[in-house]
């Protein structure tokens, strides 16, 4: 491993190369940073913000590892000799809070990602590998950020009672992999599906937790605007979520209008939080008086999707279309006993998911197997409520099929974006990929989209 500071030295030469790479070759203004930055080309500030990123991560690795020793410095067991209460601290998290002027939480989760990633020593001071290699190697070679190995440790500490600990050790190491590839949203559902999978008696107590600190609290301030505040269970929130997607949705279909239709009269400019507190309020006044279901719900369905041997031992997790937490297998057949609740049993019977020419729109056994496929939107993981299944090959003008394999979940954006830039895709019964134009990817190297970029792979569940 590199010197700590030689990495930082190597991130800031880096840096200053794609700094002056990025500016013209005549500047007229010199020395001002907004300035400078305004000038830059697009390729150029498209490499200075990875030069940055990589600096921030490099820094924040090592302000990890610095901050744990601060902590193991700081421990109770020394008293008033204690680094940070030498220092005028009660703690080393207000300590490195102080230093770093960020908030507690983020000085605590410093502490904790140095403390799972340090190396540790046995009892006649060997040096032993940190508890968490595979996070430690990453975090310091910067592949990932701090963010990222927290969500993956904190999980681990979680279940490492309980968890197999080869098991643990092969799902630390694929989480790391995703990690290194998708937003932090993405890897924080591959991390709670891992949790569940380590840590099958773990989904239920968690599940009651949650349940226990469901609440919602109303008021009105001085301006007379109402606050709602709501901390929701996923059971309790999946009904609720449903229903006002469904209206937001609905909207969303009205303001792009069909061929032919000259769309509405008046332009509906509500923002999509708006649209979600009219949305709530509409089905207030349905259940104070209205005899006759809101159309939109009519269609609106809770989808919980369970393997066949989860559903028939009552062991292991389900999930909940919309929703990442998952939800024990007791509360899946609870919910799915409820005749508004669709069940997707994954590994059972299966429907015709295959019409070819026979028909021009995916069919509901088809929409719901993309989704279990794609988890959402395949390219960026929009929720599942505002994407819609599209044919790769255009039913039109390429004689597409309307089959499994040539079906992709997308939202509006990046099906437009994806016809615009001329993207390709290729997809199978399980796998999704995207295939970038020259423009953005000269060697045009495919990109895993769907579930299956941070699903953790079936064969580490069987190890």
């Amino acid at each position: 491993m590199e010197q700590p500071l030689h990495l930082i030295e190597r991130d800031i030469e880096e840096l200053r190369a794609a700094w002056g790479g990025a500016m013209p070759a005549f500047s007229a203004i010199v020395g001002a940073t907004q300035a400078e930055v305004e000038q830059m080309s697009d390729a150029g500030l498209v490499r200075v913000t990875d030069a940055l990123a990589r600096v921030r991560r490099d820094a924040e690795a090592l302000l990890a590892r610095v901050a744990a020793e601060v902590s193991k410095r700081s421990s109770s067991e020394l008293g008033s000799s204690s680094l940070a209460r030498a220092q005028g601290f009660h703690n080393p998290v207000r300590l490195i809070a102080a230093s770093t002027g960020a908030s507690r939480s983020d000085a605590a989760k410093l502490i904790a990602v140095g403390t799972a990633t340090a190396e540790r020593h046995s009892f006649v001071g060997e040096r032993l590998p940190a508890r968490h290699p595979h996070v430690a190697a990453a975090l310091d070679s910067a592949t990932i950020g701090v963010d990222a190995a927290s969500a993956i440790t904190a999980m681990l500490e979680r279940v490492r009672v309980r968890a197999d600990p080869a098991l643990a050790d092969t799902t630390e190491a694929i989480l790391v992999d995703l990690a290194a590839r998708v937003p932090l949203e993405l890897l924080i559902r591959g991390v709670r599906e891992a949790e569940a999978r380590l840590d099958r008696d773990g989904v239920e107590p968690r599940e009651e937790e949650l349940r226990s600190e469901r609440s919602l609290t109303m008021r009105e301030d001085g301006a007379g605007v109402v606050h709602l505040h709501a901390r929701l269970d996923p059971e309790t929130a999946a009904p609720v979520k449903a229903a006002i997607e469904a209206l937001v949705s609905d909207v969303l279909r009205r303001r792009e209008p069909s061929a032919g239709d000259s769309g509405p009269v008046i332009d509906d400019r509500r923002s999509i939080p708006q649209i979600q507190a009219d949305a709530l309020a509409a089905l207030a006044r349905h259940a104070l008086g209205c005899e006759q279901t809101l159309a939109p719900l009519a269609k609106a369905t809770v989808v919980v999707r369970i393997d066949l041997d989860s559903l028939v031992d009552g062991l292991g997790h389900a999930r909940i279309d919309g929703i990442d937490q998952p939800i024990s297998a007791s509360t899946a057949r609870r919910m799915s006993a409820d005749a508004q609740l669709i069940p997707a049993v994954l590994g059972g019977e299966r429907l015709p998911l295959d019409l070819g020419r026979a028909a021009r729109l995916f069919s509901r056994a088809q929409r719901l197997a993309l989704a279990e496929r794609d988890g959402g939107c395949a390219s960026c993981g929009q929720n599942i409520a505002y994407v819609d299944a599209h044919h790769i090959r255009w039913w039109d003008r390429d004689i597409g099929p309307t089959d499994l394999a040539n079906g992709v979940m997308l939202c509006s954006f990046c099906h437009h974006r994806i016809h615009r830039e001329g993207w390709d895709i290729r997809a199978t019964r399980n796998e999704v990929w995207f295939i970038p134009p020259p423009h953005v990817d000269p060697a045009q190297t495919p990109r895993l989209g769907g579930r299956a970029r941070f699903d953790l792979p079936r064969t580490v569940v069987a190890a």
